[in-house]
């Protein structure tokens, strides 16, 4: 993987991502990191990776839903359709959503309603970097990065001449159609071209109860009794009784994409080009009483993007390989009123590059040293353009060090980059602050790890990061549906700081496997948008401003096998994940996910497998101002499935039942919690296939 270009702070084991399933676990898995690749014991922060059969059960329609699942990772569930990861309780701008080591180059972070560019259907894996470590990619992943792999840019020649993917789904939660298809072709000596495709299309989705929640409910009905809205215009009571299925949340997605690449025995160059086309319906915050405004938005998306990739071998003394990698694209989406009016626009164009030098290893020491940069202009027009016209750049320069001594191992990373943001409002936009920022980020880590015993590694690394504010944190003004706030920015922000510490603890043995981290991260200027009391347009106003943070947690996960009867295997795996989040001397950091236990027990019988979990996720009560609490919830999950041809394990249909008892649940990391839980009881049958 080529993602390891965005190098940065840091730069510690767990820019890593392995190349087989995230569960079970196993020491002796091939970590393929960028730029380097080690055995998975060997990793020194969170890290998981979701491939192979767990990603055809786990698949759906947002990188978001498809990994809620995965230690330390939540996701913003702002309606089926637009919904961002969330990584130890970071999410927008601390979370680097990537395809192929790129960005989205889309408009996901401004808004939580607006969805990531990206999509999972024709994902070979989906790699998972949790925690400071993840500045490899740009110093705004204070919080971790996602990264999508694909095909699009071929790695290799097909054996047989040609290469075929190709999955289809059903969830009958919201009338869910989807399927994909990947071809790769051998064309000439060393050339392999590839094209791709996918479509989904669902209705509004179900959901196991009310819209709203019991107290919304109270308030909406009293409203109602009370005379209600004089001018018709709202019908409360009607609110009220919303139950069952979720309105305005149909979704019609489709995308394709060229690319080829000639491969020789000295290296590689690819491209690709892609488009991507997406309506989609948000659910409604539906107003409950006198003077709240109700909408049913529905958004307009599409982008086209070219890539480009280069690999050298240069196997020379100092340096053994040289990668480059290279993404732009031009986004908009429109978000249209109930009449398919345009209320408002958002434009995006921008660019993104990384090179690498990989250095050629020399004993115990191996490195890498390279450099990136990004480029992002953004304009919103329209009647909610809370934001002016701006321009953010950043260039970056890395190293990161490797020695080996028996079973110590240490690693030392250093990352400085220079962020620019601009502002640039029009003649008419006079509520829009015009001016420059510029930061100078320093950022590092060193961290160590020692195999106490065989199948036994405890590391510890120490870091220290930094981040410049966003454009959205210096420069807005204005109001913002997507949030339901005024939102106001500070273009006198300063830059935030974090040190942090994370221990890691793997242990591996016959049949079991355990893998646990422990994080702490305490931050100076920490950026937040904090309620000020006021209203403006209807809207609470809610002002970026800094303060000192802290965040702590920790993520565990293991598997062991229970029994083997016959040729079935049952075993045991579970996870728990916990963040606690404090603005000091204020109040909890808002929309922080609860402590979560999964447990789930697997059989596989050969060509049969099946599975059953429960996961309990308990009461969010540690809550900031204005922000309501979250009740717990217990969902089960439980799935069969088949692998058709005895001699072709990617081939696969499965059967899958998801929260079979209905249950209404809510995230507490969603805006919209109070007015549209997650899906009800979906059955789904997927099959997927390798040719």
């Amino acid at each position: 993987m080529k993602a390891g270009l965005l190098a940065g702070a840091a730069l510690i084991p767990t820019t890593a991502a392995l190349a087989e399933d995230a569960t079970p676990p196993s020491g002796n898995d091939i970590v393929i990191t960028a730029p380097l690749s080690r055995s998975r014991e060997d990793v020194i922060a969170g890290v998981s990776v979701m491939s192979g059969t767990d990603l055809v059960r786990n698949m759906r329609s947002t990188v978001a839903e498809t990994l809620a699942r995965t230690p330390g990772v939540s996701a913003s569930s702002f309606g089926p359709s637009a919904s961002r990861p969330i990584l130890r309780g970071f999410q927008g701008d601390r979370v680097r959503v990537l395809t192929d080591g790129i960005g989205s180059i889309d408009a996901s972070g401004a808004s939580a309603d607006h969805a990531v560019v990206i999509n999972p259907l024709l994902a070979e894996r989906i790699e998972v970097v949790r925690g400071p470590s993840a500045l490899l990619y740009g110093s705004e992943a204070i919080g971790g990065v996602v990264n999508v792999i694909d095909t699009r840019i071929p790695r290799s020649i097909p054996e047989n001449g040609f290469r075929i993917t190709g999955q289809g789904t059903y969830g009958s939660a919201a009338n869910e159609r989807s399927g994909g298809l990947a071809v790769d072709v051998k064309a000439a000596e060393n050339l392999v071209i590839h094209a791709d495709g996918s479509y989904l299309k669902t209705g509004n989705m179900d959901i196991g109860g009310y819209a709203l929640t019991p107290a919304l409910r109270r308030t909406a009905l009293a409203t109602a009794a009370a005379g209600g809205d004089p001018t018709g215009e709202i019908d409360f009571a009607g609110n009220a009784a919303v139950k069952n299925t979720l309105p305005n949340t149909r979704a019609k997605t489709w995308d394709a994409a060229l690319g080829a690449t000639l491969i020789t025995e000295t290296g590689s160059l690819g491209f690709s080009y892609s488009h991507y086309d997406s309506l989609y319906g948000v659910p409604i915050r539906y107003a409950t009483q006198l003077g709240e405004g109700q909408e049913a938005p529905r958004l307009d998306v599409k982008q086209d993007r070219l890539d480009a990739r280069a690999e050298i071998d240069a196997n020379g003394s100092v340096i053994e390989k040289i990668r480059f990698r290279i993404g732009g694209g031009r986004y908009r989406h429109y978000e249209l009123e109930q009449d398919n009016s345009i209320g408002t626009a958002f434009y995006t164009q921008g660019m993104e590059g990384r090179l690498e030098l990989v250095q050629a290893q020399h004993g115990g020491w191996r490195g890498v040293v390279g450099g990136q940069f990004l480029y992002r202009d953004f304009n919103v027009v329209g009647d909610e353009a809370f934001l002016p016209r701006n321009q953010t750049d950043q260039q970056g320069v890395f190293t990161l060090q490797q020695l080996e001594m028996g079973k110590l191992k240490l690693e030392a990373g250093a990352r400085f980059e220079h962020a620019v943001a601009a502002s640039k409002p029009r003649d008419d936009q006079p509520q829009f602050t015009r001016g420059k920022r510029g930061f100078d980020l320093v950022s590092g880590s060193i961290g160590a790890s020692y195999a106490i015993t065989p199948g036994l590694r405890f590391g510890v690394n120490l870091s220290h990061s930094e981040r410049a504010p966003s454009a959205e944190e210096l420069f807005a003004n204005g109001p913002h549906g997507g949030t339901e706030a005024f939102e106001i920015g500070d273009p006198g922000l300063k830059k935030e700081s974090a040190n942090g510490a994370e221990a890691v603890l793997h242990v591996h043995g016959r049949g079991f496997d355990l893998e646990a981290s422990a994080f702490y991260q305490r931050f100076n200027n920490y950026i937040d948008d904090f309620p000020t009391g006021e209203i403006e347009d209807g809207l609470p106003v809610y002002q970026s401003a800094q303060a000192d943070a802290r965040y702590y947690g920790f993520e565990v996960q293991g598997s062991v096998d229970l029994a083997h009867i016959g040729d079935t295997t049952f075993a045991l795996d579970g996870l728990a994940d916990y963040v606690n989040a404090q603005v000091i001397s204020q109040s909890p950091v808002p929309r922080i996910p609860p402590l979560r236990v999964l447990a789930g027990i697997e059989a596989k019988n050969g060509r049969i497998f099946g599975r059953a979990e429960v996961e309990r996720v308990m009461k969010q009560d540690r809550i900031a101002a204005f922000e309501t609490e979250t009740p717990g919830y217990t969902m089960v999950n439980a799935s069969i499935g088949v692998h058709p041809f005895a001699d072709h394990q990617g081939t696969s249909i499965i059967l899958s039942a998801n929260n079979l008892t209905d249950v209404v649940a809510r995230r507490a990391t969603s805006f919209l919690k109070d007015y549209a839980p997650l899906a009800g009881r979906d059955i789904r049958i997927t099959a997927r296939f390798q040719l």
